[in-house]
């Protein structure tokens, strides 16, 4: 017996879904696009948190030493937070705790094959020879940063630079060109730099095209050798040490720097980054609820319209929890169908927009979908459709009085 009443109120709720196919298949869709919205932006922030833990591993640096944010000069350029970086670099690498200490200096700068066509791009700075980057093509830095010397920035400038991928194919530029280096178009036309190595080390790092050089030689083209400054001093610490307990001493001991282990460091962006995070979730909010609302609607719709027939069905014997569950069945199947479509449709955006990403900032597999993803998404999708089917099932338990038989 339950089991024919089942059948029957399937058979009544399709029959109902069929009646406005248009109206059945624009719920479907918002159901489809709200958990659309849910997995592509829950996989967009997990991969940028594992994005973020991938390329501080990379960097295989223990803590980071900053100061205040880059700031913009009255000449249009940029002033990096921390001075004399090499000798806080020379200090901290003498404690008995700490095996490396390397500043790293970012600026924008003027970059292109042609004087007359240059682009905008992140200047990097390294010491040492490579500076920890995997080279994919060429021999990096011949001499490393000679130029500096012993502090004197008297040395001779190599005049060579390594390109992330992207940056080489659009400029045009392999091992072995010149290309034209300046933080200006005017200085940039008077330095020609060698193109020795290509890497993606420091453009997955930040995300942007880069060139790198030297850090001296970068220094030096934007007129900061005076002041010696950098963005960063990264902290290696020795075997056998603990690194947070290093974090809390260098803090300790240059209290006007702000000293972070990566994993704070890490936290630290994403924190910055705290109001577009809000309007990921305020986004997947309003696609849940516009969901809702959608299969709410179009329940109670079909329910006011069908007003007389759901009286009959109460006049011969139907209780109103049958009545209550022909609607509320049909919210169920608009559910799930709008959460097969959602999932079915988030490979393929996810492809495109992880495309979309590395093309523009130079970020691989940015959005990823584990499959948790998949579960949270069609969790959402029967969510939706069991709360329109209760809402609209409740509702629909209005129009199933005898008087409307006459009307």
């Amino acid at each position: 017996m339950i089991r024919q009443r089942l059948f029957a109120i399937a058979r009544l709720s399709a029959a109902q879904l069929r009646h406005d196919v248009g109206r059945t298949l624009l719920v479907i869709l918002a159901i489809g696009l709200a958990v659309l919205a849910v997995t592509l932006l829950a996989g967009l922030g997990i991969g940028v948190l594992e994005t973020g833990e991938e390329r501080f591993a990379e960097a295989d640096q223990d803590v980071w030493i900053t100061g205040d944010a880059v700031e913009l000069t009255a000449a249009g350029g940029m002033e990096n937070p921390i001075p004399d970086s090499h000798r806080l670099a020379d200090d901290i690498e003498a404690r008995d705790d700490v095996t490396g200490a390397s500043p790293l200096a970012f600026h924008a700068v003027y970059a292109g094959t042609e004087p007359d066509d240059l682009e905008v791009v992140s200047g990097v700075g390294v010491p040492g020879e490579h500076g920890g980057m995997t080279l994919e093509a060429g021999d990096g830095f011949s001499e490393g940063n000679v130029h500096y010397g012993d502090g004197d920035y008297d040395g001779p400038m190599t005049y060579e630079v390594i390109l992330d991928p992207q940056m080489a194919e659009r400029i045009d530029a392999d091992v072995g060109d010149t290309i034209y280096v300046g933080t200006s178009p005017e200085t940039a036309s008077t330095h020609e730099f060698t193109v020795v190595g290509i890497s993606e080390t420091y453009s997955q790092f930040l995300g942007t095209s880069t060139l790198t050089m030297p850090l001296s030689e970068l220094q030096q083209i934007a007129g900061t050798t005076g002041a010696d400054r950098a963005t960063y001093v990264t902290v290696t610490v020795a075997d056998g040490a603990d690194r947070d307990a290093v974090s809390d001493d260098l803090q300790e001991q240059y209290p006007e720097y702000e000293v972070r282990t990566s994993e704070e460091q890490l936290e630290s962006m994403v924190e910055q980054q705290i109001l577009l995070l809000a309007s990921g979730v305020a986004l997947v909010v309003l696609a849940v609820l516009a969901g809702i609302i959608l299969t709410v609607n179009l329940l109670a719709l079909v329910a006011a319209q069908q007003r007389r027939e759901l009286a009959a069905l109460r006049a011969i014997g139907l209780s109103r929890g049958l009545i209550t569950a022909l609607i509320g069945g049909q919210g169920i199947v608009l559910g799930l169908c709008g959460g097969v479509l959602g999932l079915l449709a988030t490979p393929a955006a996810a492809f495109a927009l992880n495309r979309l990403a590395a093309s523009l900032v130079g970020f691989e597999n940015l959005l990823r979908t584990p499959p948790e993803i998949y579960l949270v998404g069609f969790a959402i999708a029967v969510g939706v459709g069991t709360i329109g089917a209760v809402v609209a099932g409740w509702r629909a338990s209005v129009y199933t009085r005898f008087e409307h038989l006459a009307g």
